[in-house]
Order: structure tokens, then sequence, then C-alpha cells
């Protein structure tokens, strides 16, 4: 459906009432007037006034939103309309919660930097980069330890003998990668990170790159859209290469 801008005026039906503000209705006013609309606002202020509108116009949700007198429909078609991508959905994929987990992590080892040393790209920043990053994908798979462990066994070869590790996985990384954020106790960070990151990396290699087959990673936790790929398995890596570094420095200080 073609974007049609000089037509300006919008007629918009959403769910206003004592109990329940619906809010994809405020989304499409908000786009509709981010867009340069003036809006003629009806509310629906209870269920039945909300039903009956529904049934008189053939429609089984609302907001419903008319431009030039046409239909436009809800709030994702009319976000259609303007030409914007609609989200995954639950079957597919996506990287953005990775790619968001990454930057913060990147942004906060900056901080911690600038925070402990005074400047901002110090010798320590990968580091923390990797601990923080480490803490935060623990953080997303304690939220549900139970969904964590249950996709992990599709590909984890150590979780699938032994069916304990998927649950003990989460609080293991989390704990490392506060260990290491502090620079404590490198001899337990160290060797929890390597074996951990050695496992996974290893899997991720067997189930991807062998195998070939097409499975969602646990890395953000049990309910997650990232693909299994490289994403998981620089996660590993990047626990590998913190392991080895750590040891190294435990052992020479």
């Amino acid at each position: 459906m073609a974007f049609d801008d000089t037509r300006k005026t919008a007629v918009l039906y959403r769910m206003v009432m004592p109990d329940h503000l619906c809010p994809y209705g405020l989304k499409a006013k908000d786009l509709l007037e981010r867009n340069g609309f003036e809006i003629e606002d009806h509310w629906l202020e209870t269920r039945e006034e909300t039903e009956a509108f529904m049934e008189r116009h053939g429609v089984g949700t609302t907001p419903q939103t008319w431009i030039g007198g046409e239909r436009i429909g809800g709030y994702d078609d009319l976000r259609d309309y303007f030409g914007h991508t609609r989200p995954a959905s639950e079957d597919g994929t996506s990287y953005q919660p990775v790619i968001a987990i990454f930057s913060v992590a990147l942004l906060m080892a900056v901080a911690v930097s600038w925070t402990a040393t005074g400047a901002l790209l110090s010798p320590r920043v990968p580091q923390w980069f990797i601990a923080i990053a480490m803490t935060l994908l623990g953080v997303q798979k304690l939220q549900d330890v139970e969904s964590f462990s249950t996709m992990f066994l599709n590909y984890d070869l150590l979780a699938r003998r032994w069916v304990r590790y998927g649950y003990l996985y989460p609080f293991a990384e989390t704990l490392a990668g506060l260990l290491m954020i502090a620079g404590a106790l490198n001899w337990l960070s160290a060797p929890i990170a390597l074996v951990i990151g050695t496992i996974g990396a290893v899997s991720v290699i067997k189930a991807v790159y062998v195998d070939k087959r097409d499975l969602k990673c646990a890395c953000v936790g049990g309910n997650s859209n990232v693909p299994l790929g490289f994403i998981s398995l620089t996660e590993n890596l990047m626990m590998v290469a913190m392991g080895l570094w750590m040891g190294i420095s435990a052992l020479t200080s």
C-alpha cells in the first residue's frame, strides 16, 4: 500500500477504558502524529462498545485507523503503510538482543575504565568488556533457567551427557564474569571461563559447521530468536581468550 503524504487527516478508533488503556492505540496515535497527521480520535470506552465496533467493521482487533476514507488496519498495518519494518516474529530470527548486550557491555567497560583509571580507553577495556558481556549474558539465562537448559540441550555436548550442567551453566558464567570485573580470584574465574568456553565452542562448531543443523542459540536465554552460529561461537571464544588471559595473569602475579 503506497503512502500518500498529501492526506493528513486520520480517523483512529482505540480502547480507552478505566481499567485498560490500549498500548497499541497509543502507539498508533503517536505514529500518526509523528507523520504529521491530524487525528480524529474516537475512544472505545467499554467492552460492549469495543465488541460492537469490531462486529460492525468486520475486524478482530483494535486500534483501527482510516486515512482518506480507506481503512488501513491495526498498528502493524499502520507501520506497513508508513514503510516501517515489522518486528521479528516469534518464529523469526534476530540478532538484536546480542547486539544490544554487546553494545551496552562495551559502553559499560568504557565507563568503568573512565572511573577506575581516568582514561576512556585504558588497556583493561577489552577485559572489562568481555567480563561485563559474560555477566549480562548470564543474567539473561538466569531469568528462566528451565527454558535455557531446554534450549541448551539441543546442541551442548556436555549438557547432553550430564543434564544438570545446563542448570549450572548460567551461574558459572555469571560468577566468572563478576570475578573478572573485580579482577579477583583469577585462579577460580579463569578455569570456569576456559572450560565452559571451550565446551561451548566445540559444541557450536559440531552443531552448526559439521552437522549443519539450523538451531536457535540459548546465549541470551531460552526464549531467544538468535540463530546458533557465528555469534554463539564468538561468545565462547571470548570466554576462552579471557580464561587464558586471566589464567596467565594469575600464574605470573
